[in-house]
């Protein structure tokens, strides 16, 4: 794919798509975050950094939040990138507001990634049913955005 493509997939919200150019798009951002997410899976132990037990410059300690922020600012790039991706395929289906239902999937996502983050640290205030319902809201979100954006078929009315 040359750059004037890539720039219109991910960098504006303008124009349409069709199903396949979404699913292509869409698995090209998935399979640049997923192994960024293994990755820190791996790291997520060591920031956790008791001080009583741990020196206090530990060094996986150390990259564990050093690469946390390189993973938080690529999360990022990637939501927006994907919902500029999905707005223009809502508006190839007629769907109002494109951006608005582009962005429901991506935000319910990094609520339930927020969640996963803050239960465990505050767990005698939030228990495990709340970060549960999110994740049902999300998965839910995700399959109705797959699905309409994915592999539904296209309405020549919706045009």
């Amino acid at each position: 794919m040359d750059a004037e493509r890539l720039r219109f997939l991910y960098r504006t919200d303008q124009g349409r798509i069709d199903r396949a150019t979404w699913r292509r798009g869409a698995g090209a951002l998935v399979a640049v975050l997923l192994p960024l997410t293994l990755i820190w899976f791996a790291l997520a132990p060591y920031s956790v950094h008791d001080l009583a037990t741990t020196p206090f410059f530990a060094p996986m300690t150390i990259l564990a939040y050093v690469y946390v922020v390189f993973y938080a600012f690529a999360v990022m790039l990637i939501v927006v990138s994907f919902i500029n991706l999905s707005a223009k395929r809502c508006r190839d289906r007629g769907l109002t507001p494109p951006l608005g239902l582009a962005s429901v999937a991506p935000l319910l996502a990094l609520l339930a990634g927020a969640a996963h983050f803050l239960q465990p640290r505050v767990a005698e205030v939030m228990s495990r049913w709340y970060v549960w319902g999110v994740d049902a809201l999300f998965v839910a979100a995700a399959l109705w955005t797959i699905y309409e954006l994915g592999w539904r078929e296209d309405d020549a009315a919706a045009r």
